[in-house]
């Protein structure tokens, strides 16, 4: 995009890394504008949200920038925290930041943009957008790139990630150089309307509890759960053991059995019978940025900042995943050619 009186969207959330990304993109010669999106909580949770929009406005007074403000809470309470809900409740592990971006960034905030006449928008995310290309951001510790494989591939020209090429400390300092009051602000932790509040606390809310029994590897029963729909492969908290033996070693969950309600949890999370090995990924809301070759070995990630897995591409909705470790249904799985993001899908079934 060309930079000169280019209108620009930029979503300010209160923190450095989106306020950075404003003042960055001002000293470039965008028409920058900042927008708010207030987001949805329930009643009961207390979050943040009016002192970000405060911090938000501090923000865009102190650049001279306009201020916008977007009511997206029936969009985001239909389309995350609905959805997230179901997925639990059904057994599996979603990601609502993945469609936080997809419905919420990168949907809402970029139709409001665009009716504003603005040709693009920018986030604080610590990724990169290059010829329309999305591809890592430069910090390894920070980058962000693993949320945004469901945003649209026609979108991508159209999103500048002012920060992407920097470290986190180098954005702190610029912050601290132009004075902005964000630069020794703390980064928000978690999903905005979970607040402080326990996941399985918050689930508590919407989801019953219903009792049941944890074995081992061989079916012997050593302990009890809540609800198998309150927990996710790899966890080693939550439930409680209740026959002990000389090895003090914490037990993981390997596998979930929604239909018994039983869990299923071992010593060590690697090297179980039945997590390692090739196994066949079948996606569903599969999104590829850039079609993978099938003859190709890439490498991907099942979790935020996860360990980077061998992957194949098979076809449009499979991909053939090398794991030791356990693989939740319904988390996001992320395939890179190196710097670059491929695309993505919600993993909805396993073949061993």
């Amino acid at each position: 995009m060309n930079n000169v009186k280019t209108k620009i969207f930029v979503g300010i959330s209160g923190g450095v890394d989106s306020s950075v990304s404003a003042y960055l993109l001002k000293q470039q010669g965008y028409d920058v504008q900042g927008i708010f999106v207030k987001t949805w909580a329930p009643d009961w949770v207390p979050c943040t949200w009016v002192d970000e929009k405060r911090d938000a406005m501090r923000i865009c007074a102190a650049l001279d920038i306009p201020f916008h403000f977007l009511d997206a809470t029936e969009e985001y309470k239909q389309g995350v925290a609905d959805y997230m809900i179901s997925e639990y409740r059904a057994g599996r592990t979603p990601n609502p930041d993945v469609l936080c971006n997809k419905i919420i960034k990168f949907g809402a905030m970029w139709n409001y943009a665009k009716e504003h006449g603005a040709e693009g928008i920018a986030t604080g995310h610590y990724a990169q957008s290059i010829d329309g290309v999305l591809k890592k951001g430069i910090d390894v510790t920070k980058d962000q790139s693993y949320f945004l494989w469901m945003v649209s591939k026609e979108l991508i020209p159209n999103i500048l990630f002012p920060i992407g090429h920097l470290q986190k400390s180098e954005v702190r300092k610029i912050a601290e150089e132009v004075g902005l009051f964000t630069a020794t602000k703390k980064d928000s932790q978690g999903i905005c309307f979970l607040g402080e509040v326990d996941m399985k606390d918050f689930l508590r809310h919407y989801i019953d509890e219903k009792p049941g029994v944890v074995v081992n590897e061989e079916g012997t029963i050593v302990g009890e759960h809540d609800g198998v729909w309150f927990y996710t492969l790899g966890e080693r908290h939550g439930f409680r053991i209740t026959e002990h033996d000389t090895n003090r070693s914490p037990y993981y969950i390997v596998a979930k059995d929604i239909e018994k309600n039983t869990l299923t949890v071992a010593r060590s999370i690697k090297n179980t019978e039945t997590i390692k090995g090739t196994v066949t990924l079948k996606l569903r809301d599969a999104n590829w940025f850039i079609e993978p070759q099938t003859d190709i070995l890439y490498t991907a990630q099942i979790r935020y900042h996860g360990e980077l897995l061998p992957m194949t591409y098979i076809d449009t909705d499979t991909v053939a995943l090398t794991c030791n470790e356990a693989i939740p249904l319904g988390q996001s799985v992320v395939m890179y050619g190196g710097e670059k993001v491929l695309g993505g899908g919600v993993i909805d079934y396993i073949k061993p």
